[in-house]
């Protein structure tokens, strides 16, 4: 009999039937006056005139009015440089802790993020708040006993004068209670080592001493690790080296396109809980089993904010016009894209994140990742999300039996017009291309009323090409992205299109 695990699941029980019901539009507001009392004193809240905006009735209204958006490169420029030079109170009290590096998914060097203590905390209170929620999901008492594989980047940080960096994964990894470290695998030692190949070498050779009961991290990543147990072992799929494997929480990357190649390392089907959590904090996470949306935190040091995602509001670089409205959460509508604003305990301020979302439950706040900024591909009026690629890949997944975990496209100009050209990641690279080409021009004509009158008119087809999805993890490593919090480029511009074209002709002849 499961003794702690019955123990640990009964007191998620008690919680979650002791837990007040939230009201997210409330919780927002309460977010948004406590980050501008906390910061009132900074460099930014004394130049945006904090204490005026607090004493405004409506302060929600006025501090939208008041503070513009902000990019990375633009905050960065005007205001976090100045952490960089080890200025203090500058966005937030005090100094950072941390800077989460990431390169996003077109700058060629890395960002660095602040990442406060408060922000910290934040993660560490999201964690456990969806802990708490797996109440819901019905799970067994053994489960509790089990452990956790989290599959990030190196816990091994660069240590700084006065900070540390490295990848969210592996800030939030190296922060974790010390009451869970005996659940967390694959343990400290094996998480410092920095070389993936390495880590994920010493993953395999433990594999047999580990219970594991869930796994996180991002699913391209992940599924590489378990076909490398799987191999190692030389077994059929993955629950014969871990039986009691049954939950897998994803983190921030849409799990769709990755579901059919990542269901066939296993025996049998687990449960799969979305997560969102981004180098700028803990966002959202899949509170029910109902739906594979994910409810926003609202309550935990991170204010939203939504602009309706039209293309008059985007600009090229995938950043917001300055005339661009926003929304608060009391106004999104369901079933509508908005581009995700957001301020946080870490000094970030009317921050685009990047991403994309829609609701699809307004009154619990629940979203789906629909797609980048940066990845909306509008040449030649197509207007076409990653929402809407995604589910091309899917339907071609039904329609000819194959798995496609990966892809990237570009509109690019050739000498009768522009096109719209394919890199499908497969292992079945033997399929009709034409007969792909002609399926996915097909369907999004039928989805996507813009993309059917830009073909109809400038958009003169699409072109597809096939290669084994190793080019693709093997073209984000070189570009430093393995095993981290990752956006797959699934959109790409002329320039690094052809960079990416050389880079599949090298792999294919090696």
């Amino acid at each position: 009999m499961a003794i702690i695990g019955n123990i640990i699941k009964g007191v998620i029980q008690i919680k979650d039937t002791l837990t007040p019901e939230s009201n997210p539009v409330e919780n927002q507001k309460e977010v948004l006056k406590f980050l501008l009392e906390t910061a009132k004193h900074t460099a930014f809240g004394k130049h945006y005139n904090f204490e005026t905006l607090l004493n405004h009735k409506d302060y929600q209204s006025a501090f939208s009015k008041t503070i513009p958006y902000f990019d990375y490169n633009k905050i960065n420029t005007e205001w976090w440089y100045r952490l960089h030079n080890n200025e203090k109170d500058i966005t937030w009290p005090g100094n950072p802790d941390y800077f989460a590096l990431s390169s996003g998914t077109t700058g060629k060097t890395s960002k660095r993020i602040p990442v406060t203590k408060d922000m910290i905390e934040s993660i560490r209170n999201s964690g456990i708040q969806q802990v708490f929620a797996l109440n819901a999901f019905d799970l067994p008492p053994d489960f509790f006993e089990k452990e956790i594989m989290m599959l990030g980047s190196s816990t091994d940080l660069i240590e700084k004068e006065d900070h540390y960096e490295g990848e969210i994964s592996g800030i939030s990894a190296s922060n974790i209670p010390f009451w869970f470290r005996g659940y967390y695998k694959p343990g400290e030692q094996i998480s410092k080592i920095d070389d993936w190949d390495e880590r994920i070498q010493k993953i395999a050779e433990n594999a047999k001493k580990w219970d594991i009961g869930a796994l996180s991290g991002i699913p391209s990543w992940l599924e590489l690790m378990l076909k490398k147990v799987i191999a190692y072992h030389n077994a059929k799929n993955i629950h014969e080296i871990w039986p009691n494997l049954q939950v897998y929480t994803t983190g921030g990357i849409a799990f769709q396109p990755y579901k059919k190649s990542f269901n066939a390392l296993l025996e049998h089907p687990i449960t799969i809980i979305d997560t969102y959590l981004a180098s700028e904090g803990f966002i959202a996470f899949q509170a029910r089993p109902e739906t594979t949306s994910m409810q926003l935190v609202t309550d935990n040091g991170i204010y939203f904010e939504f602009v309706p995602f039209k293309p008059e509001y985007i600009l090229e670089d995938g950043s917001l016009t300055a005339d661009a409205p926003s929304i608060t959460l009391a106004n999104v509508k369901p079933d509508t894209d908005y581009v995700l604003i957001i301020s946080t305990v870490s000094g970030a301020w009317r921050y685009i994140i990047g991403d994309t979302i829609m609701f699809t439950d307004v009154n619990r706040a629940e979203i789906k990742i629909t797609g980048r900024t940066k990845f909306f591909l509008n040449t030649v009026g197509s207007q076409l999300s990653v929402n809407k690629m995604n589910d091309a890949m899917m339907y071609l997944e039904e329609k000819f039996g194959m798995k496609i975990p990966e892809f990237t496209i570009c509109a690019k100009e050739f000498e009768d017009g522009f096109y719209h050209c394919w890199y499908l990641g497969t292992e079945n690279t033997t399929q009709d291309t034409t007969k792909i080409a002609e399926a996915i021009d097909n369907f999004l004509k039928d989805v996507n009323k813009n993309y059917a009158v830009a073909r109809s008119k400038a958009l003169r087809g699409l072109k597809v090409k096939l290669t084994n999805p190793e080019t693709f993890y093997n073209w984000n490593a070189r570009n430093k992205k393995k095993g981290g919090q990752v956006k797959m480029e699934r959109v790409m511009n002329e320039e690094k299109f052809k960079v990416w074209e050389d880079f599949v002709k090298s792999e294919e002849t090696i």
